[in-house]
């Protein structure tokens, strides 16, 4: 099987997987992963190959929906890829971007050691922010039952994982816990640069958001 066949019949694979998911990640999203990857690939460099599928496959299996496990995205990666004949090589350093790309509520300490793994995280953490972020983070705030907006309760920055799973939070709090503080935690200079750009939207949204909640407009 030839490489393109390799990401054609992943792509396949994930978007029959993950077509129809309410909240957030959904195929458009990997789709905006892919597409974000090469945009910065551009002028960071990097093997297409290895973005391509990394960023198609970085939700495969996502903690947020699987009890927790943090491992399980990297496993479900690492049993598609050997299952296409994939190179062991290109295997692992494809199963170690799946492994250590979520923020985790800003806990992650993770390092990529690869241009490719700092594009696709890069790629992932862009459509966090900006207007895609806005969306989402209410889309999910939907699916789970999160309050839109509650003035009493206030954001926090979580010191564990662990709290960060329990946490109970509200969609507006979300932006200040994770969606404002990723243009920070940005990799390459080319995803600095498009995160600042949806940072700066973001920050006029919360604004406009504020004066209409206390009815100033």
């Amino acid at each position: 099987m030839t490489k393109s066949e390799v990401v054609e019949k992943t792509r396949e694979y994930i978007k029959k997987l993950m077509s129809g998911e309410g909240t957030g990640h959904d195929w458009f999203h990997i789709e905006r992963v892919v597409k974000n990857a090469k945009l910065i690939a551009k002028k960071e460099g990097g093997d297409l190959f290895i973005i391509e599928l990394a960023a198609l496959l970085h939700d495969i299996a996502d903690w947020k929906f699987n009890d927790g496990d943090t491992t399980i995205g990297a496993k479900k990666t690492k049993e598609w890829l050997e299952a296409l004949k994939v190179d062991d090589d290109e295997v692992q350093k494809i199963t170690e971007i799946v492994e250590h790309i979520s923020y985790k509520g800003g806990t992650n300490t993770h390092k990529m050691g690869t241009i490719e793994g700092k594009i696709v995280q890069d790629a992932d953490r862009l459509d966090a922010v900006g207007a895609m972020g806005i969306a989402r983070v209410f889309a999910y705030g939907g699916s789970t039952g999160r309050d839109i907006h509650n003035p009493n309760v206030k954001s926090k920055l979580l010191k564990s994982f662990e709290a960060y799973k329990k946490r109970k939070q509200t969609s507006i709090n979300h932006f200040y816990e994770k969606l404002l503080l990723l243009k920070d935690k940005m990799n390459t200079k080319e995803g600095k640069k498009l995160a600042q750009k949806r940072h700066d939207f973001m920050e006029m949204y919360l604004e406009q958001f504020y004066d209409e909640w206390e009815g100033k407009a």
